[in-house]
């Protein structure tokens, strides 16, 4: 984590029990966007390629994770807690969960569409192609704080 989503990490629980673990991450693709339709109360969800989280040898996320979202500057926009995680493939995704991530039009149709996209680009020199039976990690989340 850098220091000025330290700062905001200590600032926020300053005089409050902190909880153990935070992560700090821009959202893909378009973070000052994203961050801001969290900031907006319009994006409540995310998702991700599980897969990923096995090359990059990284934890998956757990309900009452804290997370950072920075823009694309690498500066704290707010603080979330994940408040569920599911495992799916992409093609059991529901409609639901596409409008909570808020992006575009709120169509199931535009968040398949631009999903299959990034995840496509972000296989790129893994020697794996993206299909929609591979399996997303979903995660709802509620906004605690912004900066």
């Amino acid at each position: 984590m850098n220091e000025l989503a330290q700062k905001y990490w200590d600032t926020y629980w300053e005089g409050k029990e902190k909880p153990l673990s935070v992560t700090s991450w821009q959202f893909g693709g378009i973070p000052d966007e994203l961050a801001q339709l969290v900031v907006n109360g319009v994006k409540s969800a995310t998702c991700s390629l599980h897969l990923l989280y096995e090359l990059e040898n990284e934890q998956l996320p757990k309900t009452d994770d804290y997370s950072i979202v920075l823009n694309s500057k690498d500066e704290p926009v707010c603080i979330i807690r994940t408040s569920d995680v599911k495992i799916m493939p992409m093609n059991e995704v529901a409609p639901e969960f596409a409008y909570a991530e808020g992006e575009g039009d709120g169509t199931y149709e535009h968040w398949r569409k631009v999903h299959i996209e990034f995840f496509t680009n972000e296989l790129k020199g893994t020697g794996r192609e993206f299909s929609q039976e591979m399996l997303l990690v979903c995660e709802r989340f509620e906004l605690i704080d912004e900066k």
